[in-house]
């Protein structure tokens, strides 16, 4: 017995997670949408930045105007490419877009130095190959194949950490709207795309010159930017909101204290962005500190606490977490925070930077 429902899941894709908002929006949508969309571009909207009146929760903390320019690429004739530093909600970005628009987020392929065109576009039931030769039968659809077929949005996640030749193998479904199947015959040898197909990308601006895209395939894109969140009491609020949702996935018993992701939001803040709240410039580290990263790091927080002490988590769980976070691309980054703690926490006022100046002897060397 399948036991794929959204409680035993530990990530279930958007359109589970919000179907009951999906299905409100599908019922009273009345204005035109695009050919193919589950949604039109007026309720895929709301969808994503939320409606208080429609009951509608906020998805994506960020520039509406962004949302309003994807959706429009999408409608059109060119993929949609989303870059950003890294954390920047890219993927959680695309997957709304995907939900809202085809009602399926899994048509998935995941970037990476290892990716083949196979994990792309489609492969073959070897027993079934051999036995009957290349068929309808044989052929594994893989997500490309699949969106085309049945026109839904597919997402790229990390294309530019794909070698040159597989990102390319994108060129003809995007500007044709086909993709040949050369060991068929026949009608089945070309798949047309349906109404409703399109490709959303994503790529991280630390990855650039890694297997930058060909000429050809960025014009077959329309790129937006996706920038960290600006002002602090939305990263704040986002953070809390996040980490209590995963705090009580993990069975925590109690949400963080606000006062203390106040003390980490602004830590992640000021070493991401190279400048004190008074306006001094430091050395910024050379790991991403993104809002991501914070969510990540506020969750570790609350397991510690809970799971060791039976409370919510302190400075000290933030000294202790941030460690492992600060130590992932360069070890001077240690230093770097190091420093922070011991110059920067000391002339804040609140228990909690006296706490986490006091904990600063739990970095490790």
């Amino acid at each position: 017995m399948s036991t794929n429902t959204e409680e035993t899941l530990q990530r279930p894709p958007a359109e589970i997670r919000f179907a009951d908002e999906l299905e409100r929006l599908r019922e009273t949508d009345t204005a035109p949408r695009p050919p193919g969309w589950a949604l039109s571009l007026e309720a895929a909207r709301r969808f994503i930045v939320g409606d208080d009146d429609r009951g509608i929760r906020r998805k994506f903390v960020g520039d509406p105007s962004l949302i309003d320019r994807a959706l429009v690429a999408l409608a059109t004739s060119r993929g949609l490419m989303l870059v950003g530093e890294p954390g920047t909600a890219k993927s959680l970005l695309s997957e709304l877009v995907a939900a809202a628009v085809s009602g399926d987020s899994t048509l998935t392929i995941q970037g990476g130095a290892a990716t083949t065109e196979d994990q792309i576009k489609y492969s073959w039931n070897y027993a079934l190959l051999v036995s009957e030769g290349p068929s309808t039968r044989s052929l594994v659809p893989a997500p490309l194949l699949r969106g085309m077929a049945e026109g839904k949005v597919v997402r790229f996640e990390e294309i530019t950490r794909c070698p040159l030749e597989v990102q390319d193998s994108l060129l003809s479904p995007l500007s044709d709207r086909v993709l040949a199947v050369p060991e068929l015959a026949g009608p089945d040898a070309m798949v047309f795309a349906r109404e409703g197909f399109n490709i959303i990308a994503t790529a991280n601006t630390r990855d650039r010159g890694v297997n930058e895209m060909s000429a050809a395939l960025k014009r077959r894109f329309n790129f937006e930017t996706v920038f960290p969140i600006a002002d602090f009491a939305t990263e704040l609020d986002l953070v809390e909101a996040e980490a209590t949702r995963l705090l009580e996935q993990s069975g925590v018993g109690v949400p963080p204290r606000r006062d203390v992701l106040e003390v980490l939001v602004a830590t992640f803040r000021e070493l991401r962005s190279g400048t004190t709240e008074t306006g001094r410039a430091m050395d910024r580290p050379s790991t991403v500190m993104s809002t991501a990263e914070a969510v990540s790091v506020a969750h570790a927080v609350g397991i510690r606490g809970w799971f060791l002490r039976g409370e919510a988590g302190t400075p000290a769980d933030i000294v202790e977490c941030l460690a492992g976070t600060a130590a992932k691309d360069d070890p001077d980054d240690l230093a770097r925070l190091r420093r922070y703690l011991e110059q920067e926490a000391p002339h804040r006022k609140g228990r909690q930077w006296k706490a986490l100046h006091g904990a600063r002897h739990l970095l490790p060397g």
